[in-house]
């Protein structure tokens, strides 16, 4: 589905104002969302799938789901047919997946700036940062609890990373503003200092409110109600519960218009059971229950299949990640996924790791590539999680998003048109010669291998000179050098005053409150 792209808006000296701005500043580039042209793996069979697939229906019609303090749910439930008794919704076979059918198979969400709007779905891959610590890390500070300094310092990373293509949500749960007033903080920060499609708050419904109202000034609110400007988190109580503050956030998203990743919350062994195929069956039940509702509140409004899985280590009972139960899960909710014809959200920069160190690495390369090659389409978490998504590490998250340029090369797949094969190249090298100076090389060579823009590949005695440094040094000093040439992008100045005076008001209409 292609949606038109929102019109640049000027009122009055602002918007001239905003024209001059963007002429004069600096030029971020940032690369299309992934296209890929490599194969999915599929790990399952279709007599696998099909089991799957009538055990999770045996789930919703045997079992249920509870939808717990939400009358109006419960009312939605009965009147599609479902049996509700108390708050378990019993749904007969096939009446969730029948719902679901009219979720899109891909959607367009939009950015401030067209150039950056995203496809979800589809052969699509959008790459969005972690979400979600209550601390961040730095070499020089360490470990403690995250402030709106070091949000919106994550928000200015993600903006100037090349390979980033959404600016996420709560990128880090800002400690030093009040729980009920962060969201509008946070909201600002994401539509102010970033021109990358963002995320929604989920944390109360009012709030899910707040962000369309924001969102309505930033695009126009005719534009919000026929387009998708927003994605939103959803995360389902697992097993089987349906929180009334979750999905208060959804109802207000569904109904108008904007996208709901529906996720259940799975760490196998805990909140489902320690075998692959059920613990797959209980993610279908969930995500199945979750986006027919999504489709009760508004029939046709975007929804994403989301599936978070970890397993846990049965000694200390803390999740792990990166293991090969965990890929498994994840390529066969992939498979899930596209049969049931909605776009795919799972992996990320996954590690367990305290710091950003070689246990660190292995899990996080083992959780990335997972999701490429699973198919996923919305990656939330691809960079900057560290100690099990406790903290938002600055150090990692650029060294996570270096390597989601690996992800963009390894996507394009073999290219063999006449340059691919490179035929002239082999005739004028012919045996015992080089291919440095020949023509092929000389056209190609700046576009034909990634090149990270962190690791050292220097030579050992310039490294040794230039202060032997790791790649956490090298880290630290990237984000010391991206922040210290970030530049905000253009904003209509009557935009950003419309929305000053929104928060503003917001917040002077309630106290303070920390829980």
């Amino acid at each position: 589905m292609t949606e038109a792209a929102p019109r640049r808006r000027a009122r009055g000296a602002g918007g001239g104002a905003a024209r001059r701005a963007e002429r004069t500043s600096v030029k971020i580039e940032t690369a299309k969302y992934i296209e890929r042209n490599i194969p999915n793996f599929e790990i399952l069979n279709e007599e696998a799938l099909e089991i799957i697939e009538y055990n999770a229906d045996t789930i919703l019609e045997e079992v249920g789901v509870n939808f717990v303090d939400n009358p109006a749910a419960l009312q939605r439930w009965r009147d599609a047919g479902a049996d509700v008794q108390g708050e378990r919704v019993r749904i007969p076979r096939g009446l969730a997946r029948k719902l679901c059918e009219t979720a899109p198979a891909e959607f367009t969400q939009h950015a401030r700036n067209p150039e950056k709007s995203v496809v979800i779905g589809g052969r699509n891959l959008v790459l969005a940062p972690v979400y979600g610590p209550p601390f961040v890390r730095d070499r020089n500070g360490g470990r403690r609890y995250a402030t709106m300094d070091d949000f919106n310092k994550f928000v200015k990373l993600a903006y100037m990373s090349k390979w980033l293509h959404h600016s996420g949500g709560t990128v880090c749960e800002p400690t030093d503003i009040p729980v009920n007033k962060r969201h509008l903080d946070m909201l600002m920060a994401h539509m102010t200092l970033s021109d990358k499609p963002f995320m929604g708050s989920v944390t109360e419904p009012s709030r899910a409110q707040d962000s369309v109202d924001m969102a309505g000034i930033l695009f126009g609110k005719e534009f919000v109600q026929n387009n998708t400007v927003m994605t939103s988190l959803t995360n389902i109580n697992s097993p089987m519960t349906f929180d009334d503050v979750m999905m208060g956030s959804l109802e207000v998203y569904a109904q108008n218009n904007q996208a709901c990743i529906i996720s259940p919350f799975i760490v196998g062994g805990a909140m489902a059971p320690v075998s692959v195929a059920g613990t797959l069956t209980q993610v279908l039940a969930e995500v199945l229950a979750g986006i027919a509702y999504n489709q009760l509140c508004r029939p046709g409004a975007p929804a994403i299949f989301g599936a978070f899985v970890s397993s846990i280590d049965m000694n200390s009972g803390a999740p792990t990640f990166g293991t090969p139960e965990a890929s498994l899960v994840t390529y066969g909710a992939g498979q899930l996924a596209r049969r049931l014809g909605v776009p795919f959200r799972s992996a990320g920069s996954f590690c367990g790791s305290k710091l950003p160190d070689a246990q660190a690495a292995y899990e996080t390369a083992n959780s990335l590539n997972m999701g490429l090659m699973s198919g996923v389409n919305f990656m939330l978490h691809s960079c900057g999680w560290l100690e099990g998504g406790l903290v938002a590490d600055f150090e990692k998250f650029v060294m996570d998003a270096d390597q989601l340029g690996a992800l963009h090369g390894l996507a394009k797949g073999i290219s063999v048109d006449e340059n691919g094969q490179a035929m002239e190249a082999i005739r004028e090298v012919g045996p015992g010669g080089h291919y440095l100076g020949c023509a092929h090389t000389q056209a190609n060579f700046k576009s034909a291998f990634w090149k990270s823009d962190l690791l050292d590949y220097k030579p050992f005695e310039q490294w040794e000179e230039e202060g032997a440094r790791d790649t956490y040094a090298l880290a630290s000093n990237r984000v010391e050098k991206l922040l210290a040439t970030y530049e905000q992008p253009a904003l209509d100045p009557s935009i950003k005053m419309a929305l000053d005076e929104y928060v503003a008001e917001k917040k002077a209409s309630m106290p303070d409150a920390f829980m």
